[in-house]
């Protein structure tokens, strides 16, 4: 990435140590609707190290100028250098990355049964997090036009990064809210996509059961620079609107949602995608979700045609605890097709026939399956009455 910048070309400042954080606060990043790109973001032609010669947004030069700093600071549980990365040989094109440290330090999950369990403020939670932890505070412009306001979102580092750029985006964490997705954090997440110029900046949400390790909503976001196979992979239309569609061609078939861009056609795509969650919720099923710039719902699409914001939604098996198994967790990154490796022998020898058998055995049996997509397929046509 470039060097931080504001929009007049000057340094983004930053609080110099630990006592000023506390003595100035949380900084503000404010955003309006002529920050959010739909269109004209694509991948380079040549390679993803071309991607550190592209623009940046501001939004961009905040995030990781801030980031960068944190982890100059030493605050997180382990220093995240350029992480080993290859494609696995086969049709699906999995992103396979070596992270060791994170699957041996990172915080271990919280006790949970329910999908639906209430969050539990003795337990940890994002108030107790470091201030130097917190980046800023994303606001929405006052006065802006017409989506439904909000409450302030903070963007906080995950200190077991996945990738460069790892952030947590969590709404008003005093209101302890407990993990299940709500439309004003998932409004966060989208924008937070179109904000970026980045093409693999990447949102998105696990459940409880669905391998989130901590009971306080939150979504992630990160950047990672190869496409995946989500962007551009065919998907067939469930219903006679186009309201939502099945992702094919992939181990882990999702629920499409797409939208266009910033409008009117977004807060449609958070009112469906919300409708979706809280069914899966109410019925006790585990889910991931994942926010990506890609192709229009339909046939298979070059990676590169970044058109629009694709929305993915898995059903899946409920998975509580850690897992120590295997060479990977299946949660949003994985079932989007970026797989982070815990040991260097599994980082070697993955296959991705192991890879697929790995992320099916989390999907949900078709009969099951079947069933959820019936009834979410009958909750988009009652948009229509």
């Amino acid at each position: 990435m470039a060097a931080a910048r504001d929009s007049q070309g000057a340094p983004y400042l930053l609080p110099p140590n630990r006592e000023d954080w506390e003595e100035q606060g949380i900084p503000d990043f404010t955003y309006g609707q002529k920050d959010l790109t739909g269109k004209g973001v694509r991948w380079p032609r040549n390679s993803p190290s071309a991607l550190d010669t592209m623009p940046v947004s501001r939004f961009d030069s905040a995030l990781c100028a801030a980031w960068r700093q944190r982890m100059e600071l030493g605050l997180f549980r382990y220093r995240l250098e350029d992480l080993q990365t290859q494609i696995l040989p086969g049709s699906v094109g999995f992103v396979a990355q070596l992270n060791i440290e994170r699957g041996v330090q990172r915080r271990r999950p919280q006790n949970i049964k329910s999908v639906r369990q209430e969050f539990d403020p003795e337990k940890f939670n994002f108030n107790k997090i470091r201030p130097g932890e917190v980046l800023f505070r994303l606001q929405r412009e006052p006065n802006g036009p017409a989506a439904p306001q909000q409450g302030d979102i903070l963007v906080l580092i995950n200190v077991s990064p996945l990738e460069w750029g790892h952030v947590l985006l969590v709404p008003e964490p005093a209101h302890g809210l407990p993990q299940r997705l709500l439309p004003g954090v998932l409004r966060a997440g989208l924008e937070a996509v179109l904000l970026s110029l980045h093409p693999g900046f990447r949102v998105g949400f696990n459940s409880l059961g669905g391998l989130a390790s901590v009971n306080h909503l939150h979504l992630h976001g990160y950047y990672l620079a190869h496409p995946l196979p989500v962007e551009g992979a065919p998907s067939t239309p469930l219903d006679p609107k186009g309201f939502i569609h099945l992702l094919q061609g992939l181990p882990a078939p999702g629920f499409l949602f797409y939208t266009s861009g910033p409008g009117p056609d977004l807060e449609v795509l958070i009112s469906r995608v919300c409708r979706a969650t809280d069914y899966l919720s109410d019925h006790e099923i585990a889910h991931n979700l994942f926010v990506t710039r890609g192709a229009p719902p339909g046939q298979s699409s070059s990676s590169s045609d970044l058109i629009g914001i694709r929305v993915i939604l898995w059903a899946r098996k409920s998975s509580f605890g850690i897992k120590e198994s295997g060479a990977f967790n299946v949660a949003l990154c994985e079932l989007a097709g970026h797989l982070p490796i815990k040991t260097s022998h599994d980082f070697s020898c993955l296959t991705e026939a192991a890879a697929v058998a790995l992320i099916q055995d989390c999907l949900l049996p078709q009969t099951q399956a079947d069933e959820v997509q019936a009834a979410l397929v009958a909750l988009m046509a009652q948009e229509e009455l």
